[in-house]
């Protein structure tokens, strides 16, 4: 018999752990592939800013903190809230190498004026004095769950920064209206709600009110909170901060 030879494959014989290609049809951008707007968002939780490394903290320099509550947190500026937050920094604001200076209670978020020896003094103690006072702002409105977002921290390098921090730390309530939420709060010469009778730098002579027991706060110990401010004018009890501070 004639033998028939047989044509040869065009195609080559996969080398042993060769992936094979598949013949798929490309992706049209309904079902897989790339696409804009896939992937996960750069900030999954609402109303928080993305996360950044934070930058090396000297302890010469002073901290402005800035924690804001979740949404469903009730109002801040309450006696209830006032008594919890008062107790953490009782627990926390005076921790081995981590002060809270001074602190200000607003409807929706707290400022603290803070130092530490290091960075991660300082992330700790944040991170504690947030968990104390989460603790017990829940047990005081009666809630579980989240009650702060992730904390703002702006490190104060100059004295014309000092004394605008502080300015508008413990004044933070003129800048929100709050002096006029009463007529209580109109005649009050310092916020009830922050840490303006520990301080020693008032333009005014100030005289806090009979039985009244206020924040918690600490003397400062970096030069740029005790002396360094003193530099620029004294602060008013009457001064408005600025949306904006000046380094």
């Amino acid at each position: 018999m004639r033998k028939v030879r047989r044509a040869k494959r065009s195609a080559a014989k996969p080398v042993r752990g060769e992936q094979l290609a598949l013949g798929l049809p490309k992706p049209t951008g309904k079902h897989g592939g790339k696409r804009e707007g896939a992937g996960r968002p750069r900030s999954s939780r609402s109303g928080e800013a993305p996360h950044r490394a934070r930058p090396m903290h000297r302890k010469r320099h002073p901290v402005h903190v800035v924690l804001r509550a979740v949404k469903d947190v009730p109002r801040l500026r309450t006696d209830r809230m006032f008594k919890a937050i008062r107790a953490a920094l009782r627990t926390i604001g005076g921790r081995i190498g981590f002060r809270v200076v001074h602190a200000s209670i607003q409807r929706t978020h707290l400022h603290f004026l803070v130092e530490a020896e290091d960075k991660q003094v300082l992330t700790r103690g944040v991170r504690a004095l947030a968990i104390a006072m989460a603790r017990r702002i829940n047990a005081a409105c009666g809630r579980r769950g989240k009650v702060f977002a992730r904390y703002h921290a702006t490190v104060i390098t100059s004295r014309r920064q000092a004394r605008n921090t502080l300015a508008y730390v413990l004044n933070n309530w003129r800048h929100h209206r709050e002096d006029e939420d009463s007529l209580r709060a109109r005649f009050a010469a310092l916020d009830p709600y922050a840490t303006g009778y520990a301080f020693d730098g008032w333009k005014e002579p100030i005289e806090p009110p009979e039985d009244f027991v206020p924040l918690p706060a600490v003397s400062p110990e970096t030069w740029l909170l005790r002396a360094g401010w003193r530099n620029h004018p004294p602060i008013s009890v009457r001064e408005v901060p600025k949306d904006s501070i000046r380094p």
